[in-house]
C-alpha cells in the first residue's frame, strides 16, 4: 500500500517525532496534526527551535517533550519517527562524541520503545553512509566509502551503526523497523546558522557577502525539497511489514556546487563575488540518489524542482533576516 492510498480515510495514530522541533521534523509533524494524528515532539533544542513548532503548541493533538535522545524514555505510542541527531557538520562537529551518542543511544532507546510498545519505528538515516562514493549515482545495495577516523566520521560511522541496529533488533528480536536514507534537503525553518550548503549561500547572497565555494566548486549535489521529503516519510512509513529499506530518498537531478551558487545570486539579484576556499577532509566530490526503489515499493518521487523550492527557502530567509534588522533598529534607537 503506498501512502497515496491515505488519501482514504485515516485511522488517527499516537505518533513520536524525536527531533520534531528541527528542521525536517517540524515540516513532519505539520503533516502528521493535518492528518489527524495526536502527535508527540521530543526534542532537547540544541538544533531545534520553540519557533518552528510554535504554531502547533496550542494544537489539541500536539504535545511537546523537551527530552534528549540519549536517555530513555517510556511514551505509549503507535509509530515512531526517529529524526534525533545534529545534521551539518558545524552542529554535528561541534561535539562529534555526543553526536555518535544521539545516533547510537538514540537508537537503542528507540528500538527499546518500539519493543516495549509494539510500535513502528522509522530511521532516519542519511546519504553520508555512502562517504565519499565510488559507485555513482548511489544504490542502496552499495556499502559506501566512509574514512572511520576522519572529522566527519562521528555522523557517518553514528548514523551506519544506527542502521546495523535497526536491522539486528529486526532479524533478532522483530521489531517492525523502516529505514530510509535522506539526500541534501532543504526549504524554509533551516536555522540561519544552518551551515548547509543551501542556507550558508542563501544568507551570503540576500546580504551581499562573498558566497564561499570549497575547492573548484565542481563537487555535486542533489537538493530534495522539504515536502518530498516529508511525502517520503509518510508513504515508507505506510508500506507492508517486512518491507525495511533501506530507501534512498531525494532529488536525482544533479548540480555541481558552482551551478548552485550561481542560481542563487541570479534568483535573489544579489551582487555577492564568489570566493574559494581549501576543501574540506573527506568532502564527498559526487552525491546522487538512484530512486528506483523508492518510484517502486512508495510510487515516490520529488515533484519540487531547485529553482521553484529555492524562491520558497530565498524567501523564508529574507523574512528571517528582515525580522532580524528591525529588531536590532528598534533596540538601538
Amino acid at each position: 500500500m503506498s501512502a497515496q492510498a491515505s488519501s482514504g480515510k485515516h485511522t488517527p495514530l499516537r505518533i513520536l517525532v524525536t527531533g520534531g522541533a528541527g528542521f525536517v521534523g517540524s515540516h513532519l509533524c505539520d503533516r502528521l496534526i493535518a492528518r489527524g494524528d495526536h502527535v508527540v515532539c521530543l526534542d532537547n533544542l540544541f538544533t531545534g527551535s520553540r519557533d518552528n513548532i510554535a504554531h502547533l503548541l496550542d494544537h489539541p493533538n500536539f504535545q511537546f517533550v523537551n527530552h534528549d535522545v540519549n536517555h530513555p524514555i517510556f511514551i505509549p505510542v503507535d509509530q515512531i519517527y526517529n529524526l534525533a541527531c545534529p545534521a551539518s557538520p558545524i552542529h554535528y562537529q561541534y561535539d562529534p562524541v555526543m553526536t555518535v551518542r544521539t545516533n547510537v543511544l538514540g537508537a537503542i532507546n528507540m528500538l527499546d520503545l518500539a519493543k516495549r510498545t509494539g510500535a513502528r519505528v522509522m530511521q532516519a538515516s542519511t546519504s553520508e553512509v555512502y562517504g565519499d562514493p565510488e559507485v555513482h549515482p548511489q544504490v542502496e545495495t552499495y556499502w559506501g566509502k566512509v574514512n572511520p577516523i576522519g572529522p566527519r566520521a562521528c555522523y557517518d560511522e553514528g548514523k551506519r551503526c544506527a542502521e546495523t541496529l535497526f536491522f539486528d533488533s529486526f532479524r533478532q528480536d522483530g521489531v517492525d523497523i523502516k529505514v530510509v536514507r535522506i539526500f541534501n534537503t532543504y526549504g524554509p525553518r533551516m536555522a540561519i546558522n544552518d551551515g548547509r550548503v543551501v542556507s550558508n549561500f542563501v544568507v551570503q547572497a540576500l546580504t551581499n557577502q562573498p558566497i564561499t565555494i570549497y575547492g573548484e566548486g565542481q563537487q555535486t549535489r542533489s537538493f530534495c525539497y522539504v515536502d518530498d521529503l516529508v511525502e517520503g516519510f509518510i508513504r515508507m512509513m505506510a508500506t507492508p511489514a517486512g518491507f525495511t529499506g533501506p530507501v534512498n530518498l531525494g532529488n536525482p537531478n544533479e548540480f555541481t556546487i558552482l551551478e548552485l551558487a550561481q542560481l542563487t545570486i541570479d534568483q535573489i539579484g544579489s551582487a555577492s563575488p564568489i570566493e574559494r576556499k581549501p576543501l574540506p577532509q573527506d568532502d564527498p566530490r559526487q552525491r546522487q540518489p538512484d530512486i528506483s526503489l523508492a518510484k517502486a515499493s512508495l510510487d515516490w518521487e520529488p515533484r519540487t524542482q531547485l529553482k521553484e523550492g529555492l524562491a520558497k527557502t530565498i524567501a523564508h530567509f529574507a523574512a528571517l533576516l528582515g525580522k532580524g534588522l528591525a529588531e536590532t533598529e528598534r533596540q538601538g534607537r
